[in-house]
């Protein structure tokens, strides 16, 4: 452990180590303090995204990854509802996140995150700029204009020591101490509802539920749980399984009749082995900002909200994504303080619309929809509305595509604004994530990209490539020139020019130069 490192970043969960990863493979040296040197077994977040993919494949670890998984290749990802409990009648597996595949470089993925956590800490133990200190927990911090000063405790031996940074990242969880400690308050939504978790072994269950296609998850609606869900997912085959049901909120994990309330969502009496019991509490909560000075803050630390969905691991590791290169070009001279705050800019509004539109609303529909609907009053009604709903599934999907149309960074469209609510398209726009084409070599067009920023100039002049080589140059932005004379390309992308960012954003586009290509260097870095 050094004196001083260029960041520290508080809390070694997935969000913190890729934080490592991102940074530590930019040659920024950091230091990763976490207080678990051991892993917890409990499943947690499994579902991860096609983008959350290509942050692995950006750093090198896509296929160790995928091997780590525990479930057989290309066991379906997908969800299953069904209307009462899991033998019923009405049940329906709609497409899920595949419908958005081809605008993303890579399939999603499922395993365990304990599984992705190992494949993350033996990354970051390869990566010579980054030191770890599991076992040690941050206490006190402090911070001046110039540097961050951080006290910190060894768990076991209670050694003590004082490191600085330039800047700290709070990585530390829902109940952050980092953010306490800078004072940041969240907005609540508290759904004053207890959720009981189970992990637990059955073969009763596996056998039974071979009536429906594949699955990875499966949903029970109520009309009594008012739009909460009864879920089971699997963990591994054959027979690994969690359970989340909302539980009355005066129960007691003691005397609780676990076993009862998964025999009654699944329909039938089935055997289980259980692994682990807990109950926790349904709230979203979202900081009001995610930067204080030096410090910021990442993942759950600043923002939290149940497990519906896979958006909360998703989103902290775009949270990474996103500071990670921003504070590697600050570091390196080329980015700026205004870089660093678009941020908080850019990030915050995606999260509190994913609680808000993606989760509650999502809640709030269920609930309306049992309300109104009901089997043993109409059931012609409510066979219409129940096929109906399997095409308002598969659009929430189309519909989730977070992007920075406002940010002060990018060329976005007039009033634009930051928001987890777009379109998937492979037009090139400002503010939205790059969908991959073919190039003529017959690689994608993320396989093409550079680890900073890339000028996609497919049929453009000399002389307008030449007017942004010179300028990165002037302005020490590192940039890579793609060229690429496939015309489909340019018709694809409605564009001649595309600049993309480190993150895989597009910050602007063009058929000709009609700017001063350092006018636009300038802005997305944030010099303008």
């Amino acid at each position: 452990m050094k004196n001083h490192y260029q960041t520290i970043i508080v809390g070694g969960g997935p969000v913190g180590v890729g934080l490592a990863i991102e940074l530590g493979l930019r040659g920024i040296s950091c230091l990763l303090v976490e207080p678990r040197k051991t892993l917890s077994k409990v499943p947690k977040g499994q579902n991860l995204t096609q983008r959350t993919l290509e942050h692995f494949a950006t750093w090198g670890l896509e296929k160790e990854l995928r091997a780590a998984r525990l479930m057989p290749t290309g066991y379906p990802i997908g969800e299953l509802t069904a209307y009462g409990d899991l033998m019923s009648d009405y049940w329906h597996a709609p497409a899920g996140r595949e419908i958005v595949r081809p605008f993303y470089s890579q399939d999603n993925e499922r395993l365990p995150q304990y599984r992705m956590e190992e494949v993350l800490r033996n990354k970051a133990a390869t990566l010579p700029s980054v030191d770890t200190l599991f076992g040690w927990e941050a206490g006190r911090l402090s911070q001046d204009e110039s540097q961050v000063r951080v006290e910190l405790r060894s768990v076991e031996t209670d050694e003590q020591a004082t490191v600085s940074c330039d800047y700290l990242v709070g990585c530390d969880g829902a109940h952050s101490t980092v953010r306490t400690q800078l004072g940041i308050e969240r907005s609540k939504q508290d759904y004053e509802q207890n959720m009981l978790l189970a992990v637990f072994r059955s073969s009763d269950l596996s056998q039974r539920l071979e009536r429906f296609p594949q699955r990875s998850t499966y949903r029970v609606l109520k009309p009594e749980l008012k739009g909460y869900w009864q879920f089971f997912g699997r963990i591994s085959e054959p027979d690994e399984w969690f359970f989340h049901a909302p539980v009355p909120m005066e129960a007691n994990l003691e005397s609780f009749d676990a076993l009862g309330l998964i025999r009654q969502a699944a329909g039938f009496e089935c055997h289980c082995d259980f692994e682990h019991l807990s109950f926790w509490k349904m709230r979203v909560a979202v900081a009001e900002h995610y930067q204080k000075g030096r410090v910021f803050i990442a993942g759950d630390a600043a923002h939290s909200h149940p497990p519906y969905g896979g958006f909360g691991l998703n989103n902290g590791l775009e949270d990474v994504r996103n500071l990670g290169w921003k504070l590697a070009a600050r570091l390196n001279g080329w980015g700026t303080d205004r870089l660093l705050e678009s941020y908080s800019i850019e990030r915050r509004p995606v999260f509190w619309e994913t609680a808000d539109d993606f989760i509650t609303a999502r809640i709030k529909r269920d609930a309306a929809f049992l309300d109104r609907y009901n089997p043993t009053v109409d059931k012609a009604e409510f066979e219409t509305a129940w096929h109906a709903r399997e095409t308002d599934i598969g659009s929430r999907f189309q519909q989730y595509e977070p992007n920075y149309e406002g940010s002060t960074v990018m060329f976005g469209p007039e009033g634009g604004v930051n928001s987890a609510h777009g379109t998937h398209a492979v037009r090139a726009r400002a503010g939205h994530h790059l969908a991959p084409v073919a190039m003529s070599s017959g690689a994608s067009s993320f396989e093409a990209l550079g680890n900073d920023f890339t000028l996609l100039a497919f049929d453009a002049p000399e002389n307008t490539v030449a007017a942004f080589t010179a300028a990165a140059e002037n302005l020490h932005v590192p940039l890579k020139i793609v060229r690429d004379d496939q015309q489909s390309n340019r018709a694809d992308y409605a564009a001649r020019l595309i600049l993309v960012r480190p993150d895989q954003y597009v910050v602007w586009h063009a058929d000709v130069l009609n700017e001063d290509a350092a006018a636009v260097l300038a802005k997305v870095v944030g010099q303008h």
